[in-house]
């Protein structure tokens, strides 16, 4: 007995061993496919990632699946490949047998789009969904009580059909025991999706149709159709879905005037996908229904996403949050800036559960849990969320801060100067008429204003003309980074700009780059004050609580919660002193009501 556990043993590590082999053929050909694709004129590549993956679908199917006659693909392609394509193609399809069958399928329908030029992954939102985040996300909505025996699931933009293919697997295995027949057709009444580009839409169906030809088989029935190719803006909703599941396109998009007036409501200034997905969403899945979207973190604190938030607060709050955090280089494709989002239609706000999603690899993930926090009262405003465990307290504290830079006699706007724009009027030496030129280099990562343009292309002085008025600054201000990453020691680094230089030189003059933190009347904290309190690490942990991109916009600086004017007098003494940045911090610790 113990013998035969041990062989079974070393056979099941050796069968893990070949699949870990397999992978890492399998990742250096899709490096080979890429670079092959490379070669390929623009015009002509599209067409040929589709040909080349149908190749490598039809190959996979015929190893693992040899009776089955795949459905014809749902869009004609132009042309052919060549025998060294085809040849590849087919390798990869044969090679991808030895994974499980889902994981093969994922593979390949991801092939599709690492072939796809750039501009065209970005027209449609083509973007490769990892398993480690398809699988969580399944995850969340079966922890929010989707019951994969009977729920009505859609994916409304469902490319390669990586969630597809995720819930068929549990919806068939929910299911086990029944008729094959039954299976079927359950699956094909209660699973949908629709996708504008045809061919991913026929790769995902065949994809499909191998994971389920088993059931095929044995009942002697095809698999049903389960993509729609379609324009999803244009479809009209039912709500009936109790799952609306996804990886929504992103970006800005011009929408027709009939489709901006339809969408209107979740739109603020530029319309982005997203948002028109998410209100999509909203329309097609049923009162008490959930919905689990792949989402950018900058849907939290974006400017132009304050209507959307104020859609979803009102008619499907969070119910749980994962914030993604992935080793560089893990993920083709992918942005890193990314959440895991899961809303109930017709829910009540609430405070809501956060996750840390930490990715070791396309297929493994690591999950922390951590505490719950609440919307804003007013839901447009950005939604605090701790992107560490450490920021649960802040928040927390940052919840009952009142003020706001607006309270302070502050607003926020850009640096006016284009510099591109007036290039020959940029001058390298002092003269008479012309003022000191401000760029953010100016700001030190320290936090002092120093005058200087040392950078490739910077020059130190401006030449204004008559009505030029608009581009002079002549009062202090302070001004902040407009660009910081999440990796950056310090994300707001801020100097002030002080009123003894801007005098000597009668004015200067603030390149586009920068924030200006100005006042908008009578001032009631110093603008020394104010930098301090931006430098401070207790208020660039809230920023990063409330910024999901690299860009430090007006209007996320104008929401940071800060202390009420009256309880300002001791850091506006210790500023006025020059004390260390240590007893600063300490002294506004303890307003925010946190440990020093």
């Amino acid at each position: 007995m113990r013998s035969a556990a041990r062989l079974k043993k070393a056979v099941a590590a050796e069968a893990v061993t070949v699949v870990e082999a397999k992978r890492v053929e399998l990742s250096r050909a899709r490096v080979m496919a890429r670079a092959w694709s490379e070669t390929i004129a623009e015009s002509r590549r599209k067409a040929q990632a589709a040909l080349f993956t149908r190749a490598a679908m039809e190959a996979f199917a015929a190893s693992v699946a040899p009776g089955l006659s795949l459905s014809s693909p749902l869009a004609a392609v132009r042309g052919k490949l060549d025998a060294t394509a085809r040849e590849l193609a087919s390798s990869i399809g044969r090679e991808a047998a030895a994974l499980p069958v889902l994981e093969g399928c994922h593979f390949l329908t991801s092939l599709y789009t690492t072939l796809l030029p750039g501009k065209d992954r970005s027209a449609l939102g083509a973007f490769y969904t990892p398993p480690a985040l398809t699988q969580r996300l399944l995850d969340l909505a079966e922890d929010g009580g989707v019951e994969w025996s009977s729920a009505r699931v859609l994916d409304p933009a469902s490319g390669g059909g990586a969630f597809l293919l995720e819930a068929a697997a549990r919806m068939r295995q929910a299911l086990e025991g029944s008729e094959p027949a039954f299976i079927l057709a359950q699956l094909g009444t209660r699973l949908a999706g629709f996708e504008l580009d045809p061919h991913a839409a026929g790769l995902s169906q065949a994809a499909l149709e191998i994971l389920l030809s088993d059931l095929s088989a044995a009942s002697g029935r095809a698999a049903p159709v389960f993509v729609k190719v379609c324009d999803t803006l244009e479809e009209t909703p039912a709500a009936q879905f109790d799952l609306v599941i996804g990886n929504p396109p992103y970006g800005r998009v011009a929408l027709t005037a009939a489709q901006r007036s339809r969408y209107a409501r979740g739109l603020y200034g530029h319309a982005n996908l997203y948002g028109v997905f998410t209100d999509i969403a909203l329309r097609w899945t049923r009162p008490g229904g959930l919905i689990a979207y792949l989402t950018p973190t900058s849907v939290l604190g974006g400017q132009y996403y304050t209507a959307l938030r104020q859609l979803l607060a009102a008619e499907a709050p969070p119910v749980a949050i994962d914030f993604v955090h992935a080793r560089r280089g893990v993920f083709e494709d992918v942005l890193q800036e990314t959440l895991l989002a899961l809303y109930r239609k017709g829910g009540k706000r609430a405070r809501f559960q956060v996750h840390y999603l930490d990715v070791d690899n396309e297929r493994e993930a690591r999950l922390t849990k951590n505490g719950k926090v609440g919307l804003p009262d007013d839901a447009g405003a950005p939604w605090l969320a701790p992107r560490e465990p450490a920021h649960v307290g802040l928040i927390k504290a940052a919840e009952a801060m009142t003020a706001r830079l607006p309270d302070w006699g502050y607003g926020v706007s850009t640096g006016p100067l284009v510099w591109n724009r007036f290039k020959p009027r940029m001058r390298n030496r002092a003269a008479r008429g012309l003022h000191p030129l401000i760029w953010a280099e100016a700001v030190t990562a320290d936090g002092r204003f120093v005058f200087r343009a040392e950078k490739k292309n910077h020059a130190p002085y401006f030449k204004t003309e008559a009505g030029d008025g608009w581009l002079v600054v002549d009062q202090s201000c302070v001004l902040v980074q407009r660009t910081t990453a999440k990796e950056q020691l310090r994300r707001l680094i801020a100097a002030e700009l002080p009123q003894a230089f801007i005098d000597e030189h009668e004015g200067v003059v603030v390149e586009n780059h920068l924030n200006m933190v100005r006042a908008t009347g009578k001032m009631k904290v110093t603008p020394a004050a104010v930098a301090a309190v931006l430098n401070s690490d207790v208020v660039d942990q809230i920023f990063r609580c409330i910024s999901g991109s690299v860009a430090v916009s007006a209007f996320e600086l104008e929401s940071i919660p800060l202390p009420p004017v009256s309880a300002m007098a001791p850091i506006e003494r210790l500023v006025a002193k020059g004390a260390t940045r240590a007893a600063i911090e300490k002294a506004l610790r303890g307003l925010y009501g946190l440990k020093a």
